[in-house]
């Protein structure tokens, strides 16, 4: 019986089990053996009348941009395969992050106080060995998910908002004027807020396969010697079986929540994450300074998230809207969640009330919603860098080297560089600084890393590099560019207003806010 058999047996919920399936997905992603649903269709007979303006399949998050619109007078339904509740382990996340809940009305300050389980300070960011970096306010917030839900739900429910738990997502025709939805509910919108593994984002994909994946396991345990900080980015291990493998750690309301999480590609040979959870198990003594014996685990975490180069994910038909994770809106570096969710919610928000007020949904209007962001793009060539090819041969201290040289670049530049970075908002200002700065402090390092990403990927990442200089131009310049449009139809000024919120988040100028 290995160390991760022996732990995770003793763990209610059937993890041995769920962690067997997840591998199973894993290996059949990275063999191309990915099944294409076929549900939904098309049908050219118009509806006529429809129950909802919005109907939200998915609801551990949809059920945030369902209540932003109900507020905004929108028949809404939330459509959830299981009971809407949320998970044990508390949703990490930057304080001002949280602020969008207040701004669109969604919980009240006295509210948010309460869905607050823990908060510390600072966080650390090390790499084998080199200089400790601590950040201050940077996801060092745990929110207690099961709270925030259950009050987000009632009055979601209380404001009149249609809830259908326990009813999964099976197929839908679209229509002319609507979307038939699990033969029986239709609505004007339809959202999929489904996930990474959405079927509706499946099938709009055809089998496109996954660029590169992040695997990520991980525990919250009681027993660890008192500490009340957290680790943001550290590594303490130099290239393990093709892995660089990094570690994060935040204070929780049960004890203390580790995770290692490693970038790579699709290649079979790679480990699973059975195997990562043995790593995760055979090095977690030395990383927190404490015996396994020593610990009582509460629950055990893991999974794997695929990126695809091509994202957002723009779907082919009229009336049906990825949201969140679905969507692929978030950095090929991050995990997505809660985090990206709030980032883009007021602009999804405001967005989707006006296209349901100008009825601007078509395939063409709804696309401009998840639009191309080239400060998502740049974050490539960085999670490139912070993996190694199954073939490929790299000194084994390069990735730590390399981004201890970058983060302590980004530190000595202030927190208008680094903090952003953290966040996953890359701008085209600090980014500018930190790669010339590097370039000449450490010319030699630059140098070597350009056989490791390839030719054909630096050309591709200057493209976006620019297109990063020019979405923050365009944007500063929106404003008077607006005075020219004055008097144009409504239906005009949707398309501009995406184009102008496509200039903000593509340039990373949101985060200024």
């Amino acid at each position: 019986m290995t160390i991760t058999t022996e732990i995770l047996s003793k763990l209610p919920g059937d993890i041995l089990l769920k962690l067997e399936a997840a591998d199973y997905s894993l290996a059949s992603l990275r063999a191309d053996k990915i099944t294409i649903p076929k549900i939904i269709k098309e049908n050219s007979q118009s509806l006529g009348i429809v129950q909802w303006d919005v109907l939200i399949s998915g609801g551990n998050l949809g059920i945030f941009i369902g209540l932003a619109l109900a507020l905004r007078g929108f028949k809404v339904a939330v459509m959830e395969k299981g009971l809407l509740k949320g998970r044990e382990q508390e949703w990490n996340i930057s304080r001002k992050e949280l602020d969008v809940l207040l701004e669109l009305k969604l919980i009240s300050p006295e509210e948010l106080n309460k869905a607050i389980a823990t908060v510390y300070n600072p966080s650390r960011i090390n790499f084998a060995g080199g200089k400790d970096i601590w950040i201050k306010d940077v996801l060092n917030v745990g929110i207690c998910p099961i709270y925030l839900l259950e009050n987000i739900k009632q009055k979601f429910v209380a404001i009149g908002g249609n809830l259908l738990e326990s009813t999964p997502f099976i197929g839908a025709v679209v229509h002319p004027d609507g979307v038939v939805v699990n033969k029986e509910f239709s609505t004007r919108l339809l959202v999929d807020a489904m996930g990474h593994f959405s079927p509706i984002a499946k099938q709009a994909k055809q089998g496109i396969k996954a660029d590169t994946l992040c695997l990520v396991v991980g525990t919250c345990a009681q027993g660890f010697p008192e500490n009340n900080t957290g680790d943001l980015l550290l590594s303490f291990t130099a290239l393990e079986n093709q892995c660089q493998y990094f570690w994060e750690a935040f204070p929780a309301k049960h004890g203390r929540t580790t995770y290692l999480f490693t970038y790579m590609d699709t290649n079979p040979k790679h480990i699973g994450l059975t195997a990562l959870f043995d790593n995760y198990f055979r090095l977690l003594p030395e990383y927190q300074g404490v015996e396994l014996m020593q610990l009582s685990f509460q629950r055990a975490l893991f999974g794997f998230f695929p990126g695809y180069r091509k994202s957002p994910l723009q779907t082919p038909w009229q009336r049906i809207l990825p949201f969140g994770d679905s969507s692929g809106s978030q950095s090929p570096l991050s995990f997505g969640g809660f985090g990206n969710m709030l980032r883009h919610l007021k602009r999804l928000t405001l967005g989707i009330q006006e296209a349901l007020d100008t009825d601007q949904l078509s395939v063409k209007a709804l696309n401009l919603l998840q639009p191309y962001q080239p400060n998502l793009s740049v974050n490539w060539l960085f999670q490139k860098a912070m993996s190694v090819g199954i073939e490929q041969e790299i000194p084994d201290d390069r990735i730590n080297n390399l981004l201890s040289v970058l983060f302590e670049t980004m530190q000595n530049l202030g927190e208008l560089v680094i903090k952003p970075f953290l966040k996953d908002v890359v701008q085209f200002s600090g980014l500018t600084k930190t790669l010339l700065q590097t370039s000449f402090s450490h010319p030699l390092l630059v140098i070597q890393l350009i056989p490791q990403l390839g030719l054909f990927s630096l050309l591709d990442w200057i493209v976006h590099y620019f297109n990063l200089g020019a979405y923050a131009v365009l944007f500063s310049i929106s404003p008077t560019l607006e005075l020219l449009l004055k008097g144009l139809p409504s239906s005009y000024l949707y398309y501009w207003h995406r184009w102008v919120d496509a200039w903000e988040y593509g340039s990373g100028r949101d985060y200024l806010k």
